[in-house]
């Protein structure tokens, strides 16, 4: 999960990052140890209160920076569905998953407007530095919301609208605020929010029909 590139782009022959040498900068950025020091990955991955045998969507997961944690997280018997747009990009994710000898992530060829995951099928859908690159984001949020349970959950956590020392330009970033006009939208309700991490917000939704409880 992180800084992905917008999802409903036309990739073209080098793919959304461009060329090589750009995917190669963006996954080394991603998966940079200094980056810990304000995503704080241990921290963000306790407050979602994941538990054993559980199934979780990664929308954007990049080259896997949250990936493994949270299989970790749901354990052999549950299952991550990790999705990002760019082959190359669940290419460099496969092979870390081999190395560390993961098994229970399944990397997903997402859509502009439709991560394709299974209806009905995941307790929480976690979104990290992404959804300010959706071009289609209510759409795309109509779609997930009938990939969770009855009682499943979405977690959102974007860049602040201000200027910080890391992430992008304050104008291409999603105020809290219009995220969740736009998960309205998708039939999601605010459920909570943490304050967790110095430069982004962390926002609990659930379906609008679903009682208030954390994940």
């Amino acid at each position: 999960m992180g800084m992905m590139q917008p999802m409903a782009r036309d990739h073209g022959r080098h793919g959304c990052y461009g060329n090589p040498t750009d995917l190669a900068h963006m996954i080394k950025r991603q998966l940079a140890p200094a980056r810990a020091a304000w995503q704080k990955p241990g921290r963000v991955v306790r407050a979602l209160g994941l538990r054993r045998g559980q199934v979780v969507a990664e929308i954007g997961s990049g080259p896997g920076y949250f990936t493994l944690r949270l299989a970790r997280a749901v354990g052999p018997s549950g299952r991550v569905y990790a999705v990002d747009p760019e082959p190359a990009i669940l290419q460099v994710l496969r092979e870390r998953l081999s190395r560390a000898g993961v098994h229970n992530v399944t990397p997903v060829l997402g859509l502009g407007d439709d991560p394709l995951l299974p209806r009905g099928a995941c307790h929480l859908a976690v979104i990290v530095n992404a959804y300010h690159h959706f071009d289609h984001g209510p759409r795309l949020l109509r779609h997930l919301t009938r990939s969770l349970v009855p009682r499943g959950r979405v977690v959102n956590i974007d860049w602040d609208a201000r200027e910080t020392p890391v992430g992008p330009p304050v104008e291409r970033r999603v105020a809290p605020e219009t995220f969740l006009r736009d998960a309205r939208r998708a039939g999601l309700i605010l459920l909570g929010s943490r304050s967790l991490l110095p430069h982004q917000y962390f926002l609990l939704l659930g379906r609008r029909r679903a009682s208030r409880t954390t994940p």
